[in-house]
């Protein structure tokens, strides 16, 4: 059952990469208005399952200061796989004189690709150790990949791939949550407590994406009724998980 259960989670993931057609659906307008939500909320639930229960779980496996540890290994990798892939942005802008180039798109899609891959030995490591905390992390990985693969999509357009080339190929880079995770599955056996060795990483990867590319968007918001919006969402993006891994958990 746990690797049907990767499975599903993993394609249920693979398919969020067709939501970049969602921008010939909604206007702009609804489409930010929808986003403004979605970011916050995608904050607390990140925070949330990084802190209540992805940490937690680790913890069981291995020692509190090995996971910090490995946490905040998780922080500094993704952090230095994005500094490489805006660093190859600049550097490709910089000799094409322009940014409506094949090769930023590439990069994006290959960028993505390597991002959807850990996304999957994530979840299969969480489906690994419980179905409550399988469930918890793929809810996590598909409310920060919505706005992701948006984002994606728009700029493979912004890079000249037609809509369909754009639609197909983000589609093929999504594909490698399946690889991921059953890569995962079927290879990890080999090391011990190596689910809560990646729990503690993806803990990390969380903590990263909420602090360091959702937080800044959300601060871009002045207004103080927008802002007690974002506050409100967030908590209650964190309440759901807390709520999830304290009274639904295994």
């Amino acid at each position: 059952m746990v690797l049907e259960n990767i499975i599903i989670a993993t394609v249920a993931i693979s398919l969020l990469s067709l939501l970049g057609v969602s921008l010939f659906f909604f206007g702009k307008k609804n489409l930010e208005f929808i986003m403004f939500f979605l970011i916050s909320f995608s904050t607390g639930v990140l925070f949330g399952a990084a802190l209540f229960d992805l940490l937690p779980e680790s913890m069981s496996g291995i020692t509190p200061e090995l996971a910090l540890e490995i946490c905040f290994v998780g922080i500094v990798i993704t952090f230095a796989l994005e500094k490489i892939i805006h660093w190859h942005h600049h550097q490709e802008s910089d000799h094409r004189g322009h940014k409506h180039e094949k090769p930023l798109g590439m990069l994006t899609l290959v960028g993505d690709g390597f991002h959807n891959f850990f996304d999957g030995v994530a979840i299969a490591a969480s489906f690994m150790v419980s179905p409550a905390l399988g469930a918890t992390t793929t809810v996590a990985v598909a409310l920060h990949e919505i706005p992701h693969e948006i984002g994606d999509f728009g700029l493979l357009l912004y890079a000249g791939y037609s809509k369909n080339k754009a639609i197909f190929y983000n589609f093929l880079s999504g594909l490698t949550a399946i690889a991921g995770g059953l890569a995962f599955y079927f290879f990890a056996g080999g090391v011990q407590h190596i689910e809560a060795y990646a729990l503690a990483f993806t803990a990390g990867t969380f903590i990263y994406i909420a602090g360091a590319n959702l937080l800044p968007e959300l601060h871009k918001e002045t207004k103080m009724k927008n802002s007690i919006m974002q506050m409100v969402f967030i908590l209650l993006g964190a309440a759901l998980i807390w709520v999830f891994a304290r009274y639904l958990g295994a």
